[in-house]
Formats: structure tokens, sequence, C-alpha cells
């Protein structure tokens, strides 16, 4: 084999593990999502005129509180990142793992306790239930 037929088979063989690398790189560069069956609970509140930063704090402990203690509840998510309207200056999330966990969830003792906490310093809540 002479120098040139060496130097066209490296540029192929070049040119087919570039074309290779791409093709890798395109397939792990894909983003990929779930769709979960679980439910999410997204609440945005506002707060009474007249309540205080301790008593908005002890909700939202008594929102993890009361989280650990229902069955069913996922995960909580409770710092907030941007909440709209403005009016509305704290917003929290709880996952579910399923429609019933979701649908026992309003009548359990520990929600119960929680809305004690909670009912008094909130002005008015907005929620959104989302599933797939």
């Amino acid at each position: 084999m002479d120098h040139k037929t060496n130097v066209r088979r490296a540029g192929k063989f070049a040119c087919a593990a570039a074309a290779v690398l791409l093709v890798a790189g395109l397939v792990m560069g894909a983003n990929s999502f779930n769709t979960p069956s679980t439910i999410l609970h997204v609440v945005t509140v506002q707060w009474k005129a007249d309540s205080t930063p301790a008593q908005q704090q002890a909700a939202i402990d008594g929102l993890k509180k009361m989280s650990a203690e229902v069955p069913g509840i996922r995960n909580i998510w409770i710092k907030k990142l941007k909440v709209q309207p403005a009016a509305f200056s704290t917003v929290f999330a709880m996952e579910f793992e399923s429609k019933a966990a979701f649908d026992a969830y309003t009548n359990h003792p520990a929600h119960k306790a929680w809305e004690k906490v909670y009912l008094p310093v909130r002005e008015e809540s907005q929620t959104q239930d989302i599933t797939n």
C-alpha cells in the first residue's frame, strides 16, 4: 500500500469515528423526563397583615410535622423561589403517592391539627393540584 492510500483510509476512519461520536453525543445529550402518577398539591399563601413572622414559621414547621404523620406524602417543598401574585409571599408543595393518599389527607387528624396553627394566620390561599 502506498502512502496516499493509507492517508485516505485514515481520513475515512477519522470521519467515521467523528460521526459515531456525534451520534453518541446527541443520544447522551437528549433530555429525558418522566410523567409520574403522583399528585402535586401546590399552595400559595397570603398571610394576614397582623400575623407575625413567628406565626408564619410555626405554620411552615407544622407543615413539616404534619407531612411526617400523614401516610402517602412523599415529599414537600417549602423554599420560595418565586410567588405570584405579589401579595402572596409564601408557597409550599406536597407530593402524594396516590389519589387515595391525597383524598385521605384532608380529614387526617394531623392535617386537622395543623389547620389550627395555619388557618388563623392565613388571609387567603390559592391551590393547584396536578398529576399525569
